[in-house]
């Protein structure tokens, strides 16, 4: 007897998702009916030229825009449906940004920024002190964590963000250009981390105009004209070995040690 396929629990449902402008007397459709399913476990590169709805789409994702038309399933709720006070719920619980900018707090420390969603979740405490102290550790800030932010490099900033993305245990992270301020060794050293997390079972979502950073994720979804022009795997993905991500999650910025202390 055949055995039906398992179901396969997804991070994320996007049906005909549709946002429109009205600028003047012109209704400008920055997205004109995107569906797609995430997974969990995938890790998704979504790219697309200026005007493409790229950045229009990311809004959605990270429910800091409501759409026109459609739906956006997280769990067993649309968000499409929500309050602005619900989205903002969403926002703090079930999504882990990490940004271009970083957009770290300068006044706190390293362990205090991951703890930043969890302030606003009201849920500090001292098992969440320690749980943000591991995370510092995981992405190799374990000798850093009274640091702020001007103390430390752009990578190690990144590391940072990534660290608080996570605190939340979301759904799936939203990677919004997140090497686009790095060197080329940085960026390899926060893709390694993003493949280590991924490897664990993390959902991703990466945003990037980059071709060579989107052969780390397992898809990529490629918009033009607000709609998706194809979704497909990628065929001969780059991959980091466990030696290079070992390495790097836990020695990496040896060589800033002097400059940093």
């Amino acid at each position: 007897m055949i055995q039906p396929a398992p179901q396969v629990e997804l991070a994320a449902q996007i049906r005909d998702l549709q946002k429109h402008y009205v600028l003047k007397s012109e209704t400008v459709r920055a997205l004109r009916g995107v569906s797609f399913d995430v997974p969990q476990g995938d890790y998704v590169a979504i790219m697309g030229a200026s005007g493409s709805g790229k950045s229009t789409l990311l809004n959605l994702l990270g429910c800091l825009d409501r759409p026109t038309f459609g739906s956006f399933v997280l769990g067993d709720d649309d968000v499409a449906k929500m309050t602005d006070d619900q989205l903002s719920n969403i926002r703090a619980s079930r999504i882990g940004f990490v940004f271009q900018s970083y957009n770290l707090i300068p006044q706190l420390t390293v362990v205090e920024n991951i703890e930043v969603p969890l302030y606003y979740l009201g849920r500090l405490g001292t098992k969440s002190r320690e749980r943000c102290k591991k995370l510092a550790t995981m992405v190799g800030l374990g000798d850093r964590l009274s640091h702020r932010p001007t103390q430390l490099s752009g990578g190690q900033q990144q590391r940072v963000a990534i660290a608080r993305s996570m605190v939340n245990d979301p759904y799936f992270i939203l990677a919004d250009e997140a090497t686009g301020n790095l060197d080329s060794v940085t960026t390899e050293e926060i893709l390694a981390i993003f493949q280590m997390l991924n490897d664990e079972g993390r959902t991703i979502i990466m945003v990037t105009h980059e071709d060579e950073v989107s052969h780390y994720a397992k898809r990529v979804i490629r918009l033009k004209d607000g709609e998706i022009m194809f979704d497909q795997p990628i065929e001969n993905r780059q991959i980091f070995c466990a030696e290079r991500i070992s390495k790097i999650s836990q020695n990496a910025d040896v060589k800033m040690d002097d400059s940093y202390s």
